[in-house]
């Protein structure tokens, strides 16, 4: 019964903020269409861009506190200087084009900021720690839980319901799905497609730079950290279905469950039980778990 706790407790962490990345790249395809290669290589951006805030707080001697907020404007301030840089400089020049191209121009991208990001912080690993002692540990039975990780999982429900709000709650919400159904519609009806486009982009880079900045705290910084990352996160998205809120989120747990089952029972195929359980989606659902919803992203 302990095991099988352990297992879920580590499940939910684990998907918690593979959850938040994965919003972001299954938004970026609901509207724009596009599979985000270069994705992981945001996450990672916004990895290296808090742990060089936090390590500014730390030497500035401010309050542990505002390492979070130092989080959190990194990763805002990722998506507000890369998301529209890449989205109309780039990106809308290839809009209506073969989704291969787009997928290669994707591609590409993800090289360039790996290598931009070795250029910016070197080889060298970056540990940030500060952000994960102000949270401390507590007992949950027989277990030991650190607080940090019940912080990344509250951020995980709060970015999914808010996600959710703007898309269904609010009429910009309403213009993007719009967008989403009939485009061209859309702009007859005099929405500004583009800043639609930028906009969505934009949020899809803020959501992985978000899930790199808070998870910044529980690993090494280095180097190599965007491929895994966009990988899982594809096995995530193609679990749940492309451009789904509600799949993205089941699609991370259930990742986040093969995952934790394998490290606790069989760890030595940790990342081929991820590949196992999507096949086995895809041979009996190819559209993904909830890809048959009435309206992509609700």
């Amino acid at each position: 019964m302990s095991l099988a706790f352990t297992i879920v407790v580590d499940a939910i962490t684990y998907a918690s903020w593979l959850f938040i990345v994965s919003l972001g790249l299954t938004l970026v395809f609901g509207v724009l269409k596009i599979l985000n290669i270069a994705h992981g290589s945001v996450y990672a951006l916004g990895a290296y861009a808090a742990a060089s805030c936090v390590a500014l707080v730390a030497s500035l001697q401010l309050a542990p506190g505002f390492s979070l907020v130092a989080m959190l404007l990194a990763a805002a301030l990722v998506a507000a200087v890369v998301g529209p840089l890449l989205e109309r400089t780039l990106l809308a020049r290839f809009y209506g084009r073969d989704e291969v191209l787009l997928l290669l121009v994707t591609y590409a991208l993800f090289l360039m900021l790996e290598d931009i990001t070795k250029l910016v912080w070197g080889v060298n690993p970056y540990f940030v720690s500060q952000p994960m002692q102000l949270f401390g540990s507590f007992r949950l039975g027989a277990m030991r839980l650190s607080g940090y990780d019940m912080l990344l999982v509250g951020l995980a429900v709060v970015c999914g319901l808010a996600t959710w709000w703007v898309l269904n709650r609010t009429v910009t919400g309403k213009v993007v799905l719009a967008v989403i159904h009939n485009p061209e519609m859309s702009a007859s009806m005099g929405v500004n497609v583009q800043r639609v486009y930028t906009g969505a982009f934009t949020a899809g880079v803020f959501l992985a730079a978000l899930g790199g900045a808070f998870t910044s705290p529980m690993i090494s910084v280095q180097p190599g950290l965007s491929v895994s990352v966009i990988v899982v996160s594809f096995a995530v998205v193609i679990i749940g279905g492309l451009g789904s809120i509600p799949g993205a989120a089941i699609g991370a747990l259930v990742v986040g469950l093969a995952r934790a089952a394998s490290v606790h029972l069989m760890p030595e195929i940790e990342l081929f039980s991820i590949y196992l359980v999507m096949a086995a989606v895809l041979v009996f659902r190819p559209e993904g778990l909830f890809q048959s919803v009435k309206a992509r992203l609700i």
